[in-house]
């Protein structure tokens, strides 16, 4: 298969701890020979007053200053120094001239061509020139408008003009086929994936439970990943934390992730609920394998409707029995999962699953290994080239 120049419009800054649909898709295409600029996120969503906030852009203002930087075989990252704000025509209008002229410093730099153009931000064609690059491929992971904070009606309009003028577009979730097919009918659905072999230490005789875990009483029901109120069912969590105060709920990851006015209170209440914060992507194996039941309480809502958790499928390849809101992109899976219509049904779902009855553990593998950055990366990369 031929090997491309692919210029990467991230929504995920590549530091970040905890690694999503971007950069591992980064990592697998400069893996089979392509090479990589990933440029860190924009910045759609408009700033809080907050400190994590405040210190972001610090620190983006830093990164920026170091320019494009190789961070893996084949991949290099710029973090360009962009004004936030980006519902506003004119700070659009400066960020788009910074970007012009960044990017094609960075070019220059790498010496590299103008082959794709892979983009998860839905406000690409507003923010930088499309314009000589052979193809564009418009990735969608999530329906970012109904994020908090997102300028909604300017996204909407944006991505609409971006669907239309990919030569393909990847979605992520059934609704978002649904969606976005109607703007562009080449466009293809690929569920996220997972990193099996990194996930599937967590059955490894010699990966230990990390202490903080392995001193909290069993039975242990856990989720990881970003702790915000708009994708996760506060409510329903402090309800099974009461429902059975002899398990440890226990949630790893960032409070506020992408929605800094999350409100942690309630969860920060219950005796049994233990927020451990953000771990390394290493580290994960080894705290799933610590856990009886890996728990998905996701709220359902409008973007949750148009979300795959990218959680499903590193569950199972951690061989952990997987509990989850009932959500339209999991309907295919419920043969290897627990889904759940309400909070009753999800609290008895995971007392099944302590008490022993779950799908064997091969099927859960077998799904995991189906489901890989590998396979995913193979079969988009060929209908790229066959379209």
């Amino acid at each position: 298969m031929s090997s491309y120049d692919i210029v990467l419009l991230s929504t995920a800054d590549w530091d970040n701890p905890f690694w999503t649909n971007k950069q591992h898709v980064a990592a697998e295409l400069g893996k089979r020979g392509n090479r990589v600029l990933y440029i860190d996120s924009l910045g759609l969503r408009r700033p809080s007053a907050s400190g994590s906030d405040f210190r972001r852009i610090l620190a983006r203002l830093w990164k920026g200053l170091k320019g494009v930087r190789q961070v893996e075989e084949n991949v290099w990252v710029w973090s360009p120094i962009v004004i936030p704000f980006q519902g506003n025509s004119l700070v659009r209008a400066i960020n788009r001239l910074l970007l012009r002229v960044g990017l094609s410093t960075c070019l220059a730099l790498l010496s590299m061509r103008k082959d794709l153009l892979w983009t998860y931000n839905p406000m690409t064609c507003r923010l930088l020139r499309m314009t000589g690059f052979k193809k564009v491929i418009y990735h969608c992971v999530d329906e970012i408008k109904a994020q908090p904070g997102m300028p909604s009606e300017e996204i909407e309009i944006a991505e609409r003009e971006l669907t239309a003028m990919a030569d393909v577009c990847f979605v992520t979730a059934e609704h978002l086929l649904e969606t976005r097919k109607i703007w562009n009918p080449s466009c293809h659905y690929f569920p996220n994936v997972a990193d099996f072999n990194h996930f599937s230490q967590a059955l490894d005789d010699s990966t230990e439970v990390p202490a903080d875990l392995a001193l909290l009483p069993s039975p242990r029901v856990g989720f990881i990943g970003a702790i915000s109120s708009y994708k996760l069912d506060f409510s329903m969590i402090c309800e099974m934390a009461q429902a059975h105060p002899e398990w440890s709920i226990i949630l790893i990851g960032k409070v506020g992730e992408g929605d800094p006015w999350t409100d942690s209170s309630a969860l920060a209440e219950c005796p049994n609920i233990y927020l451990l914060g953000a771990r390394n992507y290493k580290l994960l194996p080894a705290y799933l394998k610590g856990l009886d039941v890996a728990i998905l309480p996701s709220r359902r809502n409008e973007y949750t409707r148009g979300m795959f958790p990218m959680k499903f499928f590193e569950y199972l390849a951690a061989g952990k029995p997987v509990v989850s809101t009932k959500l339209h992109a999991l309907a295919a899976y419920a043969g290897v999962a627990s889904l759940a219509d309400d909070a009753q049904a999800f609290i008895s779902e995971v007392e099944r699953a302590i008490s022993g009855d779950v799908v064997a553990l091969e099927e859960r593998l077998a799904a995991a290994r189906e489901h890989t950055y590998e396979i995913r990366t193979e079969k988009m990369m060929a209908l790229i080239e066959r379209e």
